[in-house]
């Protein structure tokens, strides 16, 4: 107990001791206690110190006062000093509130500006629909995964022919692979009966958004769509994508024409599947990035050896390179 008052374990066993026997000097001290002379010594002073000893006139010999004075005016010395401490913490608490209070109000603006992040289906639809309806001139979209699925395609449907209805030019860029795909070609084509605009490129980055070129809607992980999206409206983060759209929008092929080969008789889907395969990507993973089933792209493999005249995925490589096919 007495450690609490700031006694450390040898000086309050000093003390202890003299309470006990005040005939106690300090050989009897450091006998009983086991301790080097010099330490009791050291205690003996400490306790001096802090008014539990004092020298008798009598006899010059240390002499403990009333422990119950004593105690009580080091318990109350050492309580005055934890009630400023804790004043001083306190005032620290509230000038540290005051200034997060300023400061993360302009760094959380700062951030909010650039990124809000929206999770779970529900959310993200919910704010989707915020934003269709208020654009007011241009809808852009990246629309990566190969075929949609008729569900997804049907709950957009409402929405798109909102925006349509509103004047609003909206452009789609979708995987050459769903051109094989009856359902989303089908959508496609509802989409352009309208006014939109869709065309198809053999791969796309990201799932993207973006409208009016203000604001741009993206995911928080490609790879995990359950940890949602987020939400873009810094100038010139936005700027940057939306000049990616317009690169991508360049080279991709319009719906309703076909896919237009290069002068070595390649698609850009095909060209596209020998990169990915010569960066060591597994037949899984490229299909991935086209939007194409593992049986498709073993299928467009084989046809592409065929024309190589290779007998291997090896020999085909170095032949797809001689030919500067990548």
């Amino acid at each position: 107990m007495l450690e609490l008052l700031g006694l450390d374990a040898g000086t309050a066993a000093v003390y202890e001791l003299v309470l006990a026997d005040r005939t106690w000097g300090e050989a009897e001290l450091a006998s009983r206690l086991a301790l080097p002379a010099a330490a009791v010594r050291a205690s003996l002073a400490k306790l001096t110190e802090l008014r539990l000893l004092y020298r008798s006139p009598l006899d010059d010999e240390l002499r403990p006062g009333d422990p119950a004075v004593g105690l009580r005016e080091l318990f109350g010395h050492h309580k005055r000093e934890l009630e400023r401490r804790q004043e001083a913490v306190a005032r620290c608490e509230a000038e540290m509130a005051a200034a997060l209070a300023t400061y993360s109000d302009l760094y959380a603006g700062q951030i909010r500006r650039v990124a809000r992040q929206f999770l779970g289906v529900e959310s993200v639809q919910g704010r989707l629909r915020e934003l269709s309806a208020g654009t007011g001139s241009e809808c852009l979209t990246f629309n990566p995964g190969g075929a949609q699925s008729r569900a997804s395609l049907e709950a957009s449907r409402d929405l798109d022919r909102d925006t349509l209805g509103r004047g609003v030019r909206m452009r789609t860029v979708y995987l050459d692979s769903v051109r094989n795909d009856a359902v989303t070609r089908e959508y496609a084509e509802w989409l352009t009966g309208l006014g939109g605009e869709v065309r198809t490129v053999p791969t796309l980055p990201v799932r993207m958004l973006l409208f009016d070129r203000k604001t741009v809607i993206v995911p928080a992980d490609p790879d995990n769509t359950r940890k949602g999206a987020v939400e873009l409206s810094e100038p010139g983060v936005v700027a940057g994508l939306a000049g990616l759209f317009d690169r991508v929008w360049e080279s991709a092929t319009p719906l309703g024409t076909g896919p237009d080969r290069d002068d070595q008789g390649l698609t850009g889907q095909e060209r596209e599947l020998l990169k990915l395969l010569g960066r060591g990507l597994t037949d899984e993973a490229a299909g991935r990035q086209l939007g194409l089933s593992l049986r498709t792209v073993r299928r467009m493999m084989a046809d592409l050896m065929k024309r190589l005249g290779a007998g291997s995925r090896f020999e085909a490589g170095l032949r797809a390179a001689q030919r500067e096919w990548i």
